[in-house]
Parts: structure tokens; sequence; C-alpha cells
């Protein structure tokens, strides 16, 4: 298929965006477009100066905007050259899906999470390096010049768990209008986000708890269409271990050690069947305990875990991982020593997304406003069948008149399509419905004992009027959600919600020409935080002290738009290094002239 034509009117002064979610299990790349904001604001006025700009989906059609290769990138940690050959469908894929001649004005980021940062540091390099060269020599996307972050500066590199948490906050909160309207009446959601090998949350602490130095909160600044620039103060932060399959892992290596403890107790000491209650009754798997070198050799060898299929008893066991009495060095802590400002859940809106939604929806058809009294009778009655009475359900619903269906977690894809939630194909039901009692355990601790909201919200609470409560409400209404106290979701009409969208909202937002011309641009967020940034980049081994793009991009804040690299087209910084260092070398040579005049006298001799 030829790319398309920029004579096509639904090209007329759109922007594009590309990121690639180089992600554990695979990398997707997703096609995002915007409006040029300077002829929104000509056409529509005064009435668009109140949002930021409408970020869609980047192809003409809808089925179009997003492609995904497996396995995930971090897979070529011993062959980095094959890097790439492994990138080479996903930028022909853009090429096909964007007309040439908006390539140069076009950024494309290849953002990397979990897998990657399992690597070891030589590995993240070499492969970073690799996809830096790919795109630069076989492609004319935007991308910025070398950094501390690395050769392609921000736009290739690994992000952290709280980047990660502050993109799907952006995302949640844009989809559900927490951006629009004038200052007084924005009200934002907290975002909680749980993956296979990390967790996350980001939300606004209270007005008293945003003047607290321990919160080490996160400013975001985003630029309306009128130019007005909107501040939040995020909190931020992640668990790495906490997700669903690396908690699983610890589970099982939990689960064999307690068994391998009481073995002479057991009539059967030389069987390795151990009993599970997180697996539905009757379910047989082999598990490959993840354990220290201290642990004996015996326990080290794969068990038969035979699920026994108690909730309640999942529930307290997994309970057991988030490591609640971990030392807590800057109260209050959640969980596994990690601090975070107190949260009224009376008042607070959260919306979880990602495992969330999946174990809430897929098996049990309760997505949406969260319930725990419905979440746990569902759990329980789920666990305590039969392997094979819920075998025989999965096939008997595989065919609906004669027809497969198919469905899956938002990661499958059928002839380039992402498959339905709520529909199962074989090649991701039983897994899901394997670990589901697991999960659905798993998310009940992390929420409530984890978190600490109430398995039963005070319903006096949720009714009481707080500050931006009914503005919240009204919102969800809108919207079909319910009353959103704690709720799971996976879309917003057609879009879906995932951090890429945040970041390229924020790149959106950077476009708008600001109010006036001394106003200092729009940055990601993180860059400005209290922790130097180059302590999260593989490429510096050491403080990028003399690194002057670095310091460059510190102090780019706070310099007018006139005297930035792009307008001057030379580094400033750069320029007042050498002056300075000329200057102290003239000094120098100034006060040691009458000894230099004496010494090359007597070398001359």
């Amino acid at each position: 298929m030829p790319p398309p034509t920029p004579t096509e009117s639904w090209l007329y002064a759109r922007r594009f965006g590309i990121v690639i979610d180089a992600g554990s299990s695979g990398s997707r790349l997703q096609i995002y477009s915007w409006k040029d904001a300077t002829l929104v604001r000509q056409s529509e006025g005064e009435n668009s100066y109140n949002r930021l700009p409408k970020v869609e989906k980047g192809t003409h059609s809808p089925n179009d905007w997003v492609y995904k290769v497996e396995p995930g990138i971090s897979s070529l940690a011993e062959n980095p050259k094959g890097v790439s050959e492994y990138l080479r469908p996903l930028l022909e894929y853009a090429r096909i899906h964007l007309p040439p001649s908006v390539e140069a004005d076009t950024p494309i980021f290849l953002l990397a999470t979990a897998g990657m940062r399992l690597l070891t540091q030589e590995q993240q390099v070499e492969i970073l390096e690799e996809a830096c060269h790919f795109f630069k020599t076989q492609s004319n996307f935007r991308i910025d010049n070398p950094s501390s972050a690395g050769p392609c500066g921000s736009n290739i590199r690994i992000i952290t768990g709280e980047e990660e948490g502050l993109f799907g906050w952006l995302s949640v909160n844009y989809l559900m209008d927490g951006f629009t309207g004038h200052s007084q009446d924005r009200t934002t959601y907290g975002f909680l986000d749980m993956g296979g090998a990390s967790t996350q949350i980001a939300f606004e602490p209270s007005l008293a708890e945003r003047n607290n130095p321990e919160n080490s909160l996160v400013e975001v600044r985003l630029r309306l269409l009128g130019g007005e620039e909107i501040v939040h103060r995020v909190f931020v932060t992640t668990w790495l271990g906490y997700g669903t399959n690396q908690a699983r892992e610890r589970y099982v290596a939990q689960t064999i050690n307690a068994f391998e403890s009481n073995r002479s107790m057991n009539p059967d000491a030389s069987s390795d069947t151990t009993p599970d209650p997180c697996l539905p009754k009757d379910l047989k798997l082999v598990g490959q305990p993840l354990q220290p070198p201290s642990a004996s050799q015996h326990s080290k060898q794969p068990h038969t875990l035979v699920g026994t299929g108690s909730f309640e008893q999942c529930l307290e066991k997994t309970s057991l991982l988030l490591n609640k009495d971990a030392p807590c060095s800057a109260p209050p802590c959640l969980f596994d020593g990690v601090h975070v400002p107190p949260i009224d859940f009376s008042g607070s809106h959260f919306i979880g997304v990602s495992e969330y939604w999946y174990s809430a929806e897929h098996v049990f058809g309760l997505g949406g406003p969260y319930d725990f009294v419905q979440y746990e009778r569902a759990a329980v009655e789920f666990c305590q069948r039969d392997w094979a009475d819920i075998l025989q359900q999965h096939k008997n619903s595989q065919l609906e008149g004669g027809k497969e269906l198919l469905g899956g977690d938002g990661e499958v894809e059928k002839d380039g399509q992402i498959v339905g939630v709520g529909k199962w194909g074989d090649n991701v039901e039983i897994p899901r419905l394997q670990m589901q009692c697991f999960k659905a355990a798993w998310i009940a601790n992390v929420l409530h004992s984890g978190l600490g909201m109430p398995r039963i919200i005070d319903p006096k609470g949720n009714l009481t009027v707080t500050e931006g409560g009914p503005a919240v409400s009204a919102q969800a209404q809108q919207k079909g959600l319910g009353r959103p106290a704690f709720q799971s979701m996976d879309t917003v009409g057609d879009i879906a919600f995932s951090w890429t969208l945040g970041k390229m909202v924020l790149e959106a937002s950077k476009e708008v020409p600001p109010l006036s011309s001394t106003t200092k641009p729009i940055t990601d967020p993180l860059d400005g935080w209290s922790r130097p940034h180059w302590m999260n980049s593989p490429f510096a081994f050491s403080p990028p002290f003399w690194d002057f793009d670095t310091i460059e991009s510190k102090l780019s804040d706070h310099l007018p738009p006139s005297l930035t690299r792009k307008s001057l087209g030379f580094s400033l910084v750069g320029f007042i290094f050498y002056i300075f260092m000329l200057g102290a070398l003239g000094m120098i040579v100034w006060r040691l002239r009458f000894s230099l005049r004496a010494t090359f006298k007597r070398i001359t001799r």
C-alpha cells in the first residue's frame, strides 16, 4: 500500500508523533496525531482556549495506528547486532502509513520499560546504541542530538517506572477531561497501573501534603491551546517486583519453602506435590521456584503445584508478599518500605488500568466501578471450581453459532488488530484462567492491604461533598462510569489508556505557542526532578559535569526562547564556557608574565 499523499484533507495542518513501547513481551509501534495549535485557535476561536490539543489515532484508517513485533527487544541482549532487523518492520510500517513530507517534523520515540531494566548496563548500552544508529541512518524522523540520556537524546532510552506512572497519569486525566475547563473547575484522578513486573501509583495529594518536602512531588506543566499553562504537583512511585508475574514467582518460592519445612510432618515425604490454594481446584502446574543461593538443592528443583481452590487462603498467603514490615525511612509507608502521602479514599478518585482491568473484567465481568463484595464473591466461586469444569466452559465458549470467538487481553493481535477485550482466544485464555485466582487475590491485597483502600468504603464518606467531588462524579456519569471511588478501566470511546498516550499529550502540549516569548518551554516533568537525570541513564558512567547538552537542558527551562540553541544556532552554555576559560587562561598568563618571560629568556640562552 503506498503512503498517503499530502493532498488528502485529513492530513492538512496535522502533526504526528510515533512511540515504540518496547516492553518485555514485544515492541508496539503507535502512531498519534493532532491538529496544529495555531490553526485550531484560528478556526475555533476562544472556544478552544481552555483545552489541550486533541491527540488521536495517527492514521486515517482507525485500525492502522498500531503494529507489534515479538518478542521484546530485551531478548537481543546476547545479539545486539540483530536490533536493526528487529526494528526494520516497525520502521517500514510507519513509513507506509505516513507521507514522506512529514517525516522530518515527526518525532519518533523508542522507550523501553521493564524488560530492558533487568539487563546489565553494558547490554542496555549496546541495544540502545544499535537502535539509535538504525533510526538515524535508515529514517528521516526527528531524533534528538546526543545527550547524557543517550546517543539519540531522550528519543531512544529506557524510561523509569516513575516516568511510566506519570505518563499513565497524564493519559487517564486527559481522557477523563481532568485538564479541561477553568482552573477552579479542574479535578484530577489518581492512577494505578499493574503489569507483570511492577506496579505504579500517581496522584495529586491533598493541599496540605503538597507542601511536605518528604513527598518529593513532580511538577507537571502543560500548555492549553489558548497559551495558558496549567501546573499540577503529582506524587509518583513504583514497586519493582510487585507486578503479577514476579509476585507469582515469589509466591511459588514461598509456597515450596513452606512445604519443604513441613516435609518431616508429611506422611508422603518423598512427594514433591505441593498444595496451592491460589490455583483452581485440581489444576496441576509445575512450578520452578526462584530461590536464593543459600536454599537447599531440593527446594530449587521444580515442584508440582496442585490447586486446592481456596480464595480465602490465597488472600492470606499472598498478603505476606507485600513486605509490610519493611523499615520505613520516611513515614508514612504503604508496603515494602516505600513512602506514599496519606490517601483519603472517601474523597479520592482512582482509576486502575492494565491488570486491574484484566483481572476484574475478563473472567468476572466486573470491570468498571469496584465493589469488593461482588469481586470477592466472584473470586471465591471461580477458585473453588474444578479445573476440568473450567476447561469445558472454555471449550464451549470458543464456538458460538459455529464461529470461533476471537479475543484477548489487549496484547493479542489478529490480522493487525488488537483483539477485543472480554472474548478469549486459545493463546491467551488458558494461561489467564490458570492464574486468575492468584491474580484476583494479588490485586485485592495490593488495593486493600497495600494501598490501604477500605474493603467496604463508607457510603456516607463517598457521598460527602468534597472539593472537586461533584465535578469528578459528573464527568464519570457523563462517560457512563458511575461514581468513581475506584474503578478499573481500559478505554474511553475507542482510545485505550496507555502511558504512550500520556507521552504524546505532553509532546502536543509542547508545540502550543506560549502567551509570551519569555515563557520557558514545556519539558518532560521528570527532567527537573530532584533525582539527577544521569543516574537513570545506562550511558552515563559518571556525572556529566562537562556535558554541555546536559547542563543546557537543565538551564533551558529558565532561558527565554531567543537564547536557546534552536534560536541561536549554537550552544550558549558552550560559548560562555569557552569565553570563561579563555578569560581565566588570560588572567593566569598575566599574573605569571614576569616568571614566564624569565623562563623564556633562560630557554633561548
